[in-house]
């Protein structure tokens, strides 16, 4: 057993559980989900600024880049459709997968459904590896996507089922960590094979070894009670509840489990229900958190942080590392939300985390429009080159225990089981959609916009914290099952939540 004894709340009942060992290694090999995720948003920056890369795919990128005559604009160097359109295909995969993945959780099991992503990313992963030409690259990507899809739609709420109410924030941010943890492990191997001829075949390849990770470890998982019971199995949920919990007594809460089940099982089709009145604040909250999650601008460092600094006068070298650099802030700042998530609450990081990334945005701007300006023609000192990065890192820190992880943490854990699967659907589509969206015009807004990009996406932080002020109520430590209470309480949404649910809940299990 791991963790001493604590008290996990369902449907207002106290019971006595333990946070086992069972429990962690579980959510651990889960979370590989969030490795395939971080390890493909780190890899492709680095190998989209090899120049072996860009001779074999892109040439006209790579003569783009090397023009020294002055025609191109510093900030215009990679602006090129088709070398954005290797970024963002699988975003636009992931969002169509994230639909038939929503079925496939509900039907056969958030397991089967992460077992499936692993091997649509392992397919992908080779083909990238062993690419011969655009098409190949491309269609390896729209599998990379397809696996994506997937695992982000089932791997948070399977951690969000499997964790105990009190822990629940701290392991389901084992997803989001594991995602830094990808983008480091990326940025890391980008550096080392930079200068081998066909070092973007390595890094391309190395993302079918979390794959193979995901699959074989799946098929060692136990599905969730929850999903179990959706799907008729009550003796086997029964053995899991009491496997997750650590003790045999479990009968009050596996009740409530099929009383929730039954409940749902009232309305069949959760597309429609999420759509009702009712569900108002879940379906707000499962598409506009991931929306506002990718108008922060993280992506333009996560995907082109190479191609970025690159851009702002780095070195070739240089620009790896610094991505290596503002990746280890990515992964050490994501500790710093699972250690405080369940102990502040969501609310407070995700404002403090908007008042930083708005103040590090607005410098980093400033600093690249009075060396850049308009005509992109400047360079960094080196003391300036590093002042910029610790600002960049900054920016990255407050993402990462901020929008990053409670961006999946939230929408997970605010929708009962009856629109649970849409819930989640909605928020990894419009995360993906709008992925895409980002990775498709970052370059292009990049030569346009200039230094103003990064204002740009200031105001939409801006924008984002003051709606969590407005209308997000706190989460922390609230059964999912007794989630109605909260937005009962809240001074707008209590208009679209009606009396009768609340007391529902209570009817439930009195």
């Amino acid at each position: 057993m791991a963790g001493g004894v604590l008290v996990a709340s369902t449907n207002g009942r106290q019971y006595e559980g333990k946070v086992t060992m069972f429990v962690l290694v579980t959510c651990l090999v889960a979370a590989m989900g969030g490795l395939l995720f971080g390890y493909d948003l780190g890899i492709t920056g680095g190998v989209t600024s090899m120049e072996p890369f860009l001779v074999k795919f892109f040439p006209g990128v790579y003569k783009q880049m090397k023009d020294e005559s002055g025609h191109e604009s510093q900030y215009c160097k990679f602006d090129n459709e088709l070398l954005t359109l290797f970024t963002s295909s699988l975003y636009l995969a992931a969002l169509i997968a994230s639909f038939f993945a929503s079925t496939t959780t509900r039907m056969l099991g958030r397991k089967a459904s992460m077992f499936a992503g692993g091997l649509f990313f392992l397919i992908g992963a080779l083909l990238n590896g062993f690419a011969v030409n655009i098409e190949m690259l491309i269609i390896g990507r729209l599998l990379l996507g397809f696996g994506v899809g997937y695992c982000n739609q089932s791997v948070p709420v399977y951690l969000s089922e499997m964790a105990p109410a009190k822990i629940r924030g701290a392991l389901n941010m084992g997803f989001q960590m594991m995602i830094t943890i990808g983008i480091l492990g990326a940025n890391i191997i980008n550096y080392f094979t930079s200068n081998l001829e066909s070092g973007w075949r390595i890094s391309l390849g190395i993302g079918a070894v979390p794959a193979i990770l995901l699959c074989i470890g799946s098929f060692f998982l136990g599905d969730t009670p929850n999903s179990m019971i959706e799907r008729g199995q009550k003796e086997g949920a029964k053995k899991m509840l009491q496997k997750i919990r650590g003790i045999d007594n479990v009968d009050e809460e596996f009740q409530d489990l099929i009383d929730a089940s039954e409940e749902a099982k009232k309305v069949e089709h959760p597309w429609k229900n999420i759509t009702q009145l009712r569900y108002r604040p879940q379906l707000t909250f499962c598409s506009l958190i991931p929306f506002f999650q990718q108008l922060t601008g993280i992506n333009v460092i996560m995907f082109y942080a190479p191609v970025l600094f690159k851009t702002l006068g780095f070195g070739n070298n240089a620009s790896l590392m610094s991505a290596v650099i503002t990746g280890g802030v990515n992964v050490l700042a994501t500790f710093v939300s699972i250690f405080t998530v369940d102990k502040f609450g969501r609310k407070i990081l995700f404002l403090e985390g908007g008042v930083q990334m708005f103040i590090c945005q607005i410098i980093v701007g400033s600093m690249i429009a009075i060396k850049f300006g308009v005509s992109g023609e400047g360079s960094f000192t080196h003391i300036e080159a590093n002042l910029l990065l610790f600002f960049i890192c900054l920016y990255v820190s407050a993402f990462a225990w901020s929008w990053g992880p409670l961006g999946w943490l939230v929408p997970s854990e605010i929708c009962s089981l009856e629109v649970r699967s849409a819930g989640q659907a909605t928020n990894v589509a419009v995360n993906m959609l709008f992925t895409f969206f980002i990775a498709q015009v970052f370059l292009t807004m990049l030569c346009h916009l200039k230094f103003g990009l990064f204002f740009f996406f200031a105001g939409f932080v801006l924008i984002m914290t003051i709606f969590i002020v407005m209308f997000f109520p706190e989460t922390n430590n609230v059964p999912i099952e007794e989630m109605n209470k909260v937005w009962k309480s809240h001074w707008f949404w209590t208009k679209f939540v009606p009396d009768g649910v609340v007391d529902q809940d209570h009817k439930a299990v009195a």
